[in-house]
């Protein structure tokens, strides 16, 4: 997987805890936060390298978010398999 896969999963944790003021309330979210990189573990994350950045910079304006442009970016420059249900 990617390393952008692991950031999107990991601000999304993030914030769960960041909106709950309750610091009892935050215990679940990171106790999933946890949970996460014990999962990732198991992974190779690909790296957003200089291989990557130099196929996103070629991207321009296709329609899709950037972390999206940069997970695309991160296949083509490892020729790895992209499975998505991301149509764009």
């Amino acid at each position: 997987t990617t390393i952008i896969t692991v950031e999107e999963q990991m601000r999304g944790w993030m914030a769960s805890i960041a909106k709950e003021r309750k610091v009892l309330r935050q215990v679940k979210a990171y106790r999933e936060l946890g949970g996460l990189f014990a999962f990732f573990r198991a992974y190779h994350l690909a790296p957003f390298d200089e291989a990557a950045v130099g196929i996103f910079d070629t991207f321009g304006s296709i329609q899709i978010g950037t972390p999206d442009k940069k997970i695309a970016a991160i296949i083509l420059a490892n020729n790895a398999l992209l499975l998505t249900a991301n149509r764009r």
